[in-house]
């Protein structure tokens, strides 16, 4: 069997993942190591990421290092990969996909509608901000960087009254007695992506990819490429106010797709249900810029809307 090298993010959850995938590829025979690598994302901390503004900011130096042969595979949060991979590389698997929600973790709050008006709420996120907006307009959100013990202290410190994490990720961690509350889909629209891995290998290794396929679910791809059609239509990258999120119906994928300015003051949803995934996404996302998602997006690329300065 291969010997294999995984490129990661050094963060707790990033470290998870990656040994997540290491066990089930030695349980398949495989000796496998791991790189850490820093990347963009890592390196700023102090500027909220929606003012970063660089696609794949938490996969490029990955890449470099798939490039260069320094490691076989990359193990991302599929949420971060660009929608449009460089070329030379592959999405060779996308393994079953955890729970795509968003969480409100708080202690002293049960739920969002308990919180007292002009609450802090910390979110890293754009699309977040922009549905808790539109849930509560009289928050206070303020931009939130860290690994999820970072952001977990912080919340326990008292800085904030709530913040909101992926659930995927505080159920890797172990960390689910923290969370109050989860989001239904319908109420704040995960990212396209939300809940999944992506196993990114270079396009001509022929070798690694075959290592990897039994990684890959088939109704997770589908579904997520469904998501990521959606926002490669709206052109956006991981930090934009963009949510798409598809599950399965009798007929194939009812997708639900947002685009809200970040305020949430603007609010466009669309949903459509499909059997062509690629298909569908498209036709959801040309919806939404036909109802006027260009002009909240081109605010948002353009750096005309108001993000509060990290506490």
């Amino acid at each position: 069997m291969a010997q294999l090298r995984i490129g990661s993010r050094g963060s707790q959850l990033a470290l998870w993942q990656a040994n997540h995938i290491s066990s089930l590829l030695q349980r398949q025979g495989h000796s496998v190591s791991i790189e850490i690598i820093k990347t963009t994302g890592d390196k700023i901390t102090d500027v909220a990421l929606a003012k970063v503004g660089t696609k794949g900011m938490f996969t490029k130096e990955i890449e470099e290092a798939l490039s260069a042969g320094r490691v076989d595979l990359a193990v991302h949060s599929l949420k971060d990969l660009p929608t449009e991979l460089p070329n030379g590389f592959v999405l060779a698997a996308v393994p079953r996909r955890d729970d795509p929600r968003d969480t409100f973790l708080s202690v002293r709050y049960s739920q969002i509608g308990e919180l007292p008006k002009r609450a802090r709420v910390g979110t890293s996120s754009l699309r977040r901000q922009a549905q808790l907006h539109a849930l509560r307009s009289d928050l206070e959100i303020i931009p939130l960087r860290g690994n999820v013990d970072t952001r977990l202290r912080k919340l326990q410190s008292g800085a904030f009254d709530a913040i909101i994490l992926a659930a995927a990720g505080v159920t890797r961690l172990g960390l689910t007695d923290a969370v109050r509350q989860y989001f239904e889909p319908a109420q704040m629209c995960p990212a396209a992506g939300q809940g999944a891995l992506a196993i990114e290998t270079r396009a001509n290794d022929a070798a690694t990819i075959e290592a990897v396929k039994f990684l890959d679910h088939p109704p997770t791809r589908v579904a997520v490429a469904c998501e990521r059609a959606t926002l490669n239509q709206l052109g956006g990258g991981c930090q934009v106010p963009i949510g798409a999120y598809a599950s399965p119906t009798q007929r194939g994928l009812l997708l639900r797709a947002v685009v809200a300015s970040p305020d949430g003051s603007s609010m466009i949803r669309e949903e459509s249900e499909g059997s062509d995934p690629e298909k569908l996404g498209v036709e959801v996302g040309r919806a939404l810029l036909a109802r006027g998602a260009q002009k909240i997006l081109d605010e948002v690329y353009g750096r005309e809307v108001s993000v509060p300065q990290q506490p």
